[in-house]
């Protein structure tokens, strides 16, 4: 699973940062848990607060975002948001028959 963070301010992309995970993609808070802390200590932000919001929208739209009243400490940009990159899918070559 692979996951694009970032920061941004007035539409405009602070901070980044992409990383790989081997874990599959989690379906609860517990799982997120995890993956969140390794990617705000990445681009050194402290963990928002996540509500099953966030984790239901990762679940059907492989995107969500924090604002800044998601965060316990005043943050300097206005939103954090988390992307998963499609799976790339194998690519099976179908084996052709002559007849």
């Amino acid at each position: 699973m692979r996951i694009w963070a970032k920061t941004l301010n007035h539409q405009k992309i602070e901070s980044e940062v992409v990383r790989e995970f081997a874990l599959a993609r989690p379906f609860d808070l517990e799982g997120w848990m995890p993956v969140l802390h390794e990617l705000c200590q990445a681009l050194d932000l402290a963990r928002p607060v996540v509500l099953s919001k966030h984790v239901r929208e990762l679940e059907q739209f492989s995107h969500t975002q924090f604002r800044q009243s998601d965060f316990m400490e005043p943050v300097s940009f206005d939103r954090f948001e988390i992307e998963i990159f499609p799976e790339k899918k194998e690519n099976n070559h179908a084996s052709h028959r002559s007849y």
